[in-house]
């Protein structure tokens, strides 16, 4: 397979260290008895149930809500062992836990969703939404009512392994989408309700040693980079669950730090759930319980119930935390619906309605990004012309065991391999271009592209050639490179010097590098773009969508210009003795730091002045849009009321198309920040000549805090004095309109 080589060893240990992320229990109905339940009582808050509830709990009862297994199946009381519980009260609810960022793992009949970073291009919330309402109705008509997902990470190198899973590399961008999808999931159909569980909490940037390193972060960085986007999803999208990371953050776990848990998630976040640990994520009894974790993922093994009562004895515990955290797990269920609305009896065999894959075909058109498009070879257009489809992945038939399957979603690197979420049968963009051409009187010659030399004689035969190039990643390991897989720059390059008209195609979890990007005409960008990804992509390439992705997390020119590049210690961290491969069967803690500091992302290249491949926010369209008469007002603020940023975007070409008008800040210099911070956008729909005023609010008081900085000093929020610089374009280095306003 064109797969590339991964490091054994380290993937060894990490299939000792985590079990795959969708478990389906075998659950029973709800207990019947005689007594009522009071804690049924729907005219009740969810805290009075809640109470009500575990107060007619023995200890051990209250017990089984602080681990995954014996909350969820209500009636077992043989647990993995040896482990023994008392059957739970009457009318607790089953509940069944799956992964799902990319859809429902582990199961058939289920819709394969483009990579969550697609949705991130897409910009818009309230597609983001769609998909969280699409997947919440496949998991619970799978008998799934706990959905761990959506997942955050602040993109702080591409080379993580699970870029794809992520909402892109800004605070505000990738919160705010998680906020929507959190609402979908849990607000879209109550009569199947779902549980959002929010993850992973927090510094978890890298797989590799992502058990054995600890995140190493300055409080300000820690705050503004890492947990802003926790907080902007935790307010606006309330979710029932947080789950805590597998890494230290500067020496503690992050599922026994109570700096973390109690101090910032529950303190100044302000979140009101339950946090669950990821899978083999808790390492003690005690001091997990006194951070603020309420409930061990899987089975039991350290919060057992005779490990608890030894801890009680012990005095390291009391009986008010375990009820505290039993309190928190429960309430949070009542008040998701779980309790009064039961799954289904049986799963359905085939979730995957037509509704739920036009929202997946969705994602995918407007989470692709047209990266370049030099002489307009794009769209493709003009009758009888003949296309050459390039590249093992734009077939259903298999190369070397590569396939459109492939690129479905991201790669499961444990046995047996495969797609996140199950894709037999995936729309190839083979077959979607060819009958999209045939609309046209065109036709479509293909090369699987094992030979690049044949690969270039079939290019130079046809009027346009499309080429695929792809990379695979996915949980356990990161990249050593973000290079494509297969031989695919020599390809590209072979098939764009036979054919001047080649378009490129990627489908890639994240950034990729582009030796190449000279020769072709053409980029778009596809991300993993999952079951429908042919029809998508026949439609951008065709112009029947307009591409209007943006991207959300930068391309570097090459691994040189990353933050971490030529620090060790940076990435992929150190260990003990200064080195940093892993001697076998050391358990020494790998020392990541973040010295990079707030310099993330687009950050960090324009604090550097580095040029990148393509910036944050790019992306093209097949029309043309100008900015134009910026107004803030007011000029002048005390910094505690609302500012709004006018300003028109008119669309200045031949077709209907939508833009991601992007809003960014600078802080006066005294703050010491990056150049500029995504501040806010719009997305505006426009037909050719038509223009709109745009509106972008910048409240001081929302959850994004834009016109603040942490002051680690203080221990609080500041809003310096001074000028702020208001900046408007198309991306982050596409400005095209100025402004500012000052706070006395």
């Amino acid at each position: 397979m064109h797969h590339r080589p991964r490091n054994r060893r380290r993937l060894a240990l990490a299939l000792c260290l985590a079990l795959p992320a969708t478990v389906l229990h075998v659950t029973t109905a709800a207990h019947a008895t005689a007594a009522p339940c009071a804690w049924m009582d729907t005219t009740k808050s969810a805290d009075t149930r809640a109470r009500t509830l575990l107060d007619a709990s023995t200890l051990e009862q209250k017990m089984r809500w602080l681990v995954e297994q014996p909350a969820a199946e209500p009636q077992r009381t043989q647990f993995p062992d040896g482990v023994v519980y008392p059957a739970q009260v009457a009318c607790a609810p089953a509940l069944t836990y799956t992964d799902g960022p990319f859809g429902i793992r582990g199961d058939t009949g289920v819709t394969a969703f483009p990579a969550p970073i697609a949705q991130a291009a897409s910009w818009n919330p309230s597609l983001s939404t769609a998909k969280g309402r699409a997947v919440a109705d496949e998991a619970f008509r799978k008998r799934r009512n706990v959905f761990l997902g959506p997942g955050i990470a602040s993109g702080r190198t591409p080379l993580n392994g699970r870029t794809s899973e992520y909402l892109g590399e800004d605070p505000l961008l990738s919160g705010d989408l998680a906020a929507a999808e959190i609402q979908g999931i849990q607000k879209g159909n109550p009569q199947a309700p779902v549980l959002s569980v929010l993850k992973h909490f927090v510094g978890n940037e890298q797989e590799t040693d992502r058990t054995l390193s600890s995140s190493n972060i300055d409080e300000r960085t820690l705050r503004q980079i890492y947990e802003l986007p926790f907080e902007i999803a935790v307010k606006k999208g309330s979710p029932g669950g947080v789950m805590c990371a597998y890494n230290q953050v500067n020496g503690v776990h992050s599922c026994e730090n109570p700096t973390l848990l109690t101090d910032h998630l529950r303190g100044t976040i302000g979140f009101g759930g339950f946090v669950v640990s990821d899978f083999w994520a808790v390492t003690s009894t005690a001091p997990s319980l006194r951070a603020g974790l309420d409930q061990e993922l899987n089975k039991p093994t350290y919060w057992t119930p005779e490990k608890l009562r030894a801890a009680l004895a012990a005095g390291q515990i009391t009986t008010a935390q375990i009820d505290t955290a039993a309190f928190r797990v429960v309430r949070a269920l009542v008040s998701a619906g779980l309790f009064d609305r039961p799954l289904p009896a049986t799963a359905a065999a085939n979730v995957s309605s037509a509704a739920n894959q036009a929202v997946a075909r969705r994602v995918a058109e407007e989470g692709g990004v047209l990266l370049k498009n030099e002489a307009a070879v794009l769209p493709l257009t003009g009758q009888r012309r003949t296309i050459a489809v390039i590249g093992p992945t734009a077939s259903r038939t298999p190369t070397n065991g590569v396939s459109a399957s492939t690129v479905c979603s991201a790669t499961w690197l444990m046995p047996p391999g495969g797609p996140y979420v199950d894709c037999p049968n995936p729309v190839a963009p083979l077959d979607a271009i060819t009958a999209r051409a045939a609309r046209d009187g065109g036709r479509v010659v293909f090369d699987d592209g094992s030979d690049p030399a044949r690969a270039a004689r079939v290019a130079a035969s046809a009027d346009v050639a499309v080429v695929f190039g792809y990379y695979t990643a996915g949980e356990f390991a990161d990249l050593p490179d973000i290079s494509l897989d297969g031989g695919g720059d020599a390809l590209i390059s072979a098939v764009a010097t036979a054919n001047p008209r080649t378009v490129a195609v990627l489908e890639t979890g994240g950034p990729v590098l582009m030796p190449w990007l000279g020769k072709v005409k053409a980029v778009l960008q596809a991300w993993y773009p999952g079951v429908q990804q042919g029809n998508a992509i026949a439609s951008l390439l065709w112009g029947d969508v307009n591409p209007s992705g943006k991207l959300p997390q930068t391309f570097p020119a090459s691994l040189s210009d990353l933050p971490t590049a030529g620090s060790p210690r940076q990435y992929p961290g150190v260990l003990p003795g200064g080195g940093t491969t892993r001697p076998e069967g050391d358990q020494s803690i790998r020392q990541v730091d973040h010295a990079e500091g707030l310099k993330v992302g687009y950050r960090w290249y324009d604090s550097r002045n580095i040029t990148p491949l393509f910036p944050f926010g790019h992306g093209l369209s097949y029309t043309t849009f100008s900015y134009g008469t910026l107004t803030v007002t007011p000029p002048r603020t005390d910094g505690r009321q609302p500012v709004k940023v006018r300003f028109l975007v008119t669309n200045t070409g031949q077709r209907a198309g939508t833009e991601v008008a992007q809003v960014y800040l600078g802080l006066p210099a005294q703050a010491g920040e990056p150049p500029r911070r995504l501040a806010g956008w719009a997305r505006v729909t426009l037909a050719p000549n038509a223009s709109q005023m745009v509106e972008v609010t910048l409240d001081p008081a929302a959850p994004n805090r834009p016109l603040s900085y942490w002051d680690a000093a203080t221990d609080r929020w500041v809003t310096p004095p001074g000028r702020y610089a208001v900046q408007v374009g198309a991306s982050s280095r596409n400005i095209s309109l100025t402004g500012a306003f000052q706070i006395p």
